[in-house]
């Protein structure tokens, strides 16, 4: 059983070694522990700091492409090197590493193919009671649109098995973590979650440099990730808002026209009627064909998890041989 243990960098010469130092040597059931670096074209001395540490695997952009790229990246260099677990971390120290263990845990039981630490958000003395609040309420709305229970969604310390891994996928630029949440959950992705704890922070975060700005491209990135996996239900409901106020005011256009026995006056809403109820049916209509595409993008998804497979299988006897 190998585990590759990767984290994305960029720019983190001064808390590398830190996060490099608390990683776990061994852990039961697990024969080979080995460590991944994504520099995500770093300027200071990142690279040279996890090769001192002694570090072999190392992926390199030329130029910063953001945490998502970074991060299937590394997934997809982990699988390639015979990963059958990878630990996802970060290289400011924000996560123990000893709670590795914890995080491995379920997939060593195979209990799960993806696992979630769960940050005490409550407890930690460097979060805001306004990032607390976020954090919160980011989670509930990942839960309600991935159908899952996982109680802490932005957590990026993560476990997945070699199943769970060649199944991901990611198509925003800006962060893995709620869209595979998302993902996994409406494609029935054995998942579940484990307390972990948390360091104190040695530098500020860095997805976090404006709390609105945070905010805005987590709900883009929740609403695109529904809207890809579940399109007929989010076109649906947009459709049947705009078709249910255009109902509700032909409704009230009758009410008056049968009581008054003249619409006079009221035409403006007989019109406005009409074009909410247009644009109600034109927007379901696309519901049902983002959802025909939906499947075609499942079949694709298939294909993709079969050559993905291969790919690695073939690696792998290589390697033996």
């Amino acid at each position: 059983m190998k585990l590759i243990i990767q984290i994305p960098c960029y720019n983190e010469a001064e808390t590398l070694r830190v996060a490099l130092d608390h990683l776990p040597r061994q852990i039961d059931g697990v024969d080979e522990i080995e460590v991944l670096i994504i520099n995500d074209g770093s300027t200071d001395r990142t690279v040279e700091v996890a090769r001192e540490w002694g570090v072999k695997h190392i992926v390199s952009f030329k130029q910063n492409r953001g945490l998502a790229r970074g991060f299937m990246a590394g997934i997809d260099a982990c699988l390639h090197l015979g990963a059958d677990i990878i630990v996802n971390t970060d290289a400011d120290d924000q996560y123990r590493g000893e709670d590795i263990e914890r995080l491995v845990r379920p997939i060593l039981e195979k209990k799960a193919d993806i696992v979630i630490g769960e940050r005490p958000i409550d407890e930690t003395e460097h979060f805001s009671k306004k990032k607390k609040m976020f954090q919160h309420l980011g989670s509930w709305v990942v839960r309600v649109a991935s159908n899952t229970e996982i109680p802490d969604a932005p957590s990026g310390f993560r476990a997945y098995s070699r199943e769970g891994a060649l199944r991901l996928n990611v198509v925003n630029d800006y962060s893995y973590t709620l869209e595979t949440i998302i993902q996994a959950g409406w494609n029935r992705i054995p998942m579940t979650s484990v307390p972990v704890r948390t360091n104190p922070e040695l530098r500020p975060s860095r997805l976090f440099k404006s709390m609105w700005r945070y905010m805005k491209r987590s709900s883009s990135v929740i609403l695109r990730a529904f809207a890809m996996y579940k399109p007929l239900r989010f076109f649906g409901i947009i459709g049947g808002v705009f078709f249910g106020l255009g109902v509700l005011l032909g409704v009230r256009f009758l009410i008056i026209f049968l009581s008054t026995g003249s619409g006079s006056g009221h035409i403006q809403s007989l019109i406005l009627c009409a074009a909410l109820l247009m644009i109600g049916v034109q927007v379901i209509v696309a519901g049902v064909q983002a959802d025909l595409i939906s499947d075609n993008r499942k079949l694709l998804e298939d294909v993709q998890y079969r050559v993905r497979k291969m790919e690695i299988d073939r690696a792998g006897e290589e390697d033996k041989q």
